[in-house]
């Protein structure tokens, strides 16, 4: 039986991979639809730079700005009542300096009222991890797939398929653990490295693209809806086809106006 839990909070979600219960993680970026989600049950709302894709219409992540974050991050904060919120450090807000990543992340804390913050990286960031948490700030890593880097990767392929890269990646993880993360995403990497991860390391590991064995899953809201159509990788489950049915609603509302069909008697005053 899980726990019912009335706030999440990070000592939350390690008591949750103690006892075995995974963590339910989505992303949100507006008031309206982080009320949604927090009211439904999830534990951890990821405020993901992947509003730069889904709310701006950019190609990768890399042009969205802290300002433009932590924007995103208040709206969502004032939805959420349970859920733990965390928010991803942009593309440059963090990267090769450790006193930029901690401004970056006092900025984030102090005018959203956010939670905690993600980084993507391993042994790079780790002077900017412990820095943040020197401020007592809860610190999220990122492994795997980072979006960040795609340009040095040059294609959303699986990660971590040959050994070496492997490797480094699970000592990335317990680096990222020893310098004091509270947990870490690991994206699109085999379902087998995922879970000898989760194993080794005591902190919650959530998944996108990782398979079962680890501590928990996360995936983009947007997608999960089916509100983006066009994106269409293996790992997604679509829980709704909200394009579809936006779509027809407002056909619908532009037909009815066309046809004078909207309003009628009882709409109007």
């Amino acid at each position: 039986m899980n726990k019912d839990y009335k706030r999440i909070t990070t000592n939350v979600l390690q008591e949750m991979k103690d006892n075995d219960e995974k963590i339910s993680m989505l992303t949100s970026y507006d008031f309206t639809l982080a009320k949604i989600v927090d009211n439904a049950g999830i534990d951890v709302i990821l405020v993901g730079d992947s509003a730069s894709n889904v709310m701006a219409g950019h190609e990768t992540t890399l042009p969205i700005t802290l300002d433009h974050m932590i924007y995103h991050a208040s709206s969502v904060v004032k939805a959420a009542k349970r859920s733990l919120v965390v928010v991803d450090l942009p593309f440059g807000s963090y990267q090769g300096d450790s006193k930029k990543a901690l401004r970056s992340s006092i900025r984030i804390m102090k005018e959203s009222g956010a939670h905690g913050v993600k980084l993507e990286g391993g042994a790079e960031i780790i002077d900017s991890v412990e820095r943040i948490l020197t401020a007592g700030i809860p610190v999220m890593g990122h492994l795997g797939l980072t979006p960040q880097s795609i340009y040095k990767f040059g294609t959303y392929t699986v990660r971590a398929k040959l050994e070496a890269e492997a490797k480094k990646l699970l000592d990335d993880a317990k680096a990222l653990q020893k310098a004091g993360c509270f947990g870490i995403v690991l994206e699109k990497i085999p379902a087998d490295l995922a879970a000898k991860v989760s194993s080794e390391l005591d902190i919650p590991i959530i998944g996108i693209g990782a398979g079962k064995g680890v501590d928990g899953q996360v995936l983009v809201l947007h997608d999960m809806l089916g509100m983006t159509h066009e994106f269409n990788p293996r790992f997604l489950r679509r829980y709704l086809n909200l394009y579809e049915d936006i779509n027809k609603a407002v056909q619908n509302y532009v037909q009815d106006v066309k046809n004078q069909n909207f309003p009628n008697e009882k709409e109007e005053y």
